[in-house]
């Protein structure tokens, strides 16, 4: 729906009004423009054969909406290509998609997920279960997202903030952990026996 907008060169924000303004003003000029010879009025011809597809789609989706009729999409192929690993292309046939339902936002807040970028994931998450509360797979993922930001605000309350494979490392494994503290230790202690000799040897 989206190059639907384009080809008008409206928002898919705009009003009716200003949609039938925008059709209107093209038709008069790509219907004037077709006339002329050579490739520009063939490609007036063309842009004007697009003009009326558009200007009907959005009208006709509109109208659904305005009826109360649920507009469905397929975000089959936004799915695929997140499992793929491709999240800038999932992220670009998301933002195609017009009308925003709940799984809009849904796939959203995976996308964001895994950008790491998790409070917007949660907001996004939360948007699409005030959209639909029953939803299970909706309350599932928000309770799970929820019980890793509160684990990872304890962890950094906690100062023990280390990223692992598997999540947060433990404290001893961080920087060296226990072996090097040991040999810090052991280290200072016979410098401080070494200073207490050379002292009494005077």
């Amino acid at each position: 729906m989206q190059e639907y907008y384009k080809i008008l060169n409206v928002s898919p924000d705009a009003t009716d009004a200003e949609v039938d303004e925008a059709y209107k003003l093209l038709k008069e000029k790509y219907s004037r423009e077709r006339f002329y010879e050579g490739a520009e009025g063939n490609e007036a011809a063309r842009n004007l054969t697009k003009l009326e597809t558009a200007y009907h789609e959005i009208v006709e989706s509109r109208k659904k909406v305005s009826d109360g009729e649920e507009v469905k999409y397929d975000f089959s192929e936004v799915e695929e290509l997140i499992k793929k690993g491709d999240i800038s292309g999932a992220q670009s046939k998301l933002d195609d998609v017009c009308d925003r339902n709940a799984e809009w936002h849904y796939l959203q807040s995976v996308i964001f997920y895994k950008k790491n970028w998790i409070n917007e994931s949660k907001k996004q998450l939360e948007i699409a279960l005030n959209m639909q509360p029953h939803n299970p797979k909706y309350a599932e993922d928000y309770a799970k997202l929820k019980q890793k930001i509160e684990f990872n605000e304890r962890q950094f309350r906690s100062g023990n903030a280390g990223y692992g494979a598997g999540g947060y490392e433990e404290p001893d494994r961080q920087m060296g952990g226990s072996d090097m503290n040991n040999c810090l230790s052991f280290c200072a202690t016979w410098c401080c026996i070494d200073m207490m000799c050379s002292m009494c040897c005077r």
